[in-house]
């Protein structure tokens, strides 16, 4: 992880610090006149902060690997999940669920059924893990050499068709993912908080931990080299197709993990995989512009910071539909994100490039 250095003379730090004084104020305020509702509007905003990170750090991993934006990953998110959907609801295997049905054999076996969820759940995700270095090995590596706004079309085209073949699967029922949480929770004075909150924070917070981990192993490093600079990476001997397929392969499984939980409290309300899963990609889009492109602790900063001042504007600024109508919620991460643009256009945690002309 980079360290981190504040230095009150920079724009940025100014105004991230003048941020954090006038949230705090804030919160304060809020506390005092009505904790019951700002504690649950504080954890459901870390839950929705913590899918748009995990969405985020999938991004992330794929453009410091290979400096592709990847589009398609609202696209990847919503087939990832629908293999979860097939594994656990279904009971058959995640990829023979669009042609023909093999049975998920691990729902033979005994023991409590929330375990055998879990156990289902990895198996899906190995399944999206193989679609990553599918997708990686067809059409991005073929590319290598190529110019970035060619592969970038390209996994323009495979949202396209991805989610085309997703939503022909959900656009008549709805696929349960049968969580086992269910929407469940609790009180907390007069706020309801869902048990789905704690999952997408863990799931985050375990995601995040292990990707801390990952940098520091040999691979880890072979790939914050490929991400410092390609060809002296390959000249110290270093694998680069394998490294490609080890991001895409890990940003599908991060990208299921998020359509996991969008089908999920805070983001949805319907437990299962419908047609708006896959826009849960450009839902997270803001953070991870605002967090950096290729900055993992943006990643989740640039997650919590965005769901943060969504679902706030949400609770706070709910008596102002009248003039700001009642979709604007879901617009306040774009501000957040032009602001933060205007004052550090490569992110919070961004990179600076450095052009010579």
């Amino acid at each position: 992880m980079a360290k981190l250095n504040f230095d009150a003379s920079e724009p940025s730090h100014l105004v991230g610090l003048s941020i954090v004084v006038g949230g705090a104020i804030f919160s304060a305020y809020e506390l005092a006149t009505g904790a019951d509702i700002y504690a649950t509007t504080l954890l459901k905003s870390l839950a929705l902060g913590s899918v748009y990170a995990l969405i985020a750090l999938g991004t992330v991993l794929i453009f410091k690997a290979t400096e592709v934006i990847n589009f398609a990953q609202g696209a990847m998110a919503m087939v990832g999940v629908l293999f979860i959907s097939f594994m656990v609801a279904d009971g058959n295997l995640p990829i023979v669920g669009f042609f023909w049905e093999i049975p998920n054999p691990i729902y033979e076996l005994g023991g409590p059924e929330w375990i055998k969820w879990f156990l289902s759940v990895i198996v899906a995700l190995v399944f999206a893990a193989l679609l990553g270095l599918l997708i990686e090995r067809l059409a991005i590596r073929p590319m290598i050499g190529e110019p970035l706004f060619s592969v970038a079309v390209i996994t323009l085209g495979l949202e396209i068709a991805l989610r085309v073949l997703a939503n022909d699967t959900v656009k008549i029922n709805f696929r349960s993912v049968d969580a086992p949480w269910g929407n469940g929770g609790f009180n907390i004075g007069d706020g309801f908080v869902n048990w789905s909150y704690f999952a997408a924070m863990i799931t985050a917070a375990i995601a995040f931990v292990a990707v801390f981990f990952f940098y520091r192993s040999r691979m880890g490093i072979a790939m914050r080299a490929v991400a410092h600079d390609q060809e002296a990476a390959m000249a110290q001997g270093i694998n680069i197709g394998r490294v490609f397929a080890i991001a895409w392969g890990a940003g599908a499984v991060l990208a299921a993990m998020g359509g996991l939980f969008a089908t999920q409290p805070p983001v949805k309300q319907t437990g299962a995989v419908d047609t708006d899963v896959a826009l849960v990609a450009f839902r997270a889009l803001p953070a991870v512009i605002l967090g950096g492109l290729d900055s993992v602790q943006g990643a989740l900063l640039g997650g919590l910071i965005v769901g943060t001042a969504e679902i706030y504007a949400g609770q706070y600024l709910s008596g102002q539909t009248a003039w700001l109508g009642s979709g604007y919620p879901l617009i306040v991460p774009y501000f957040v994100m032009i602001i933060g643009l205007l004052v550090r256009p490569y992110g919070l945690f961004g990179t600076p490039e450095i052009r010579r002309v």
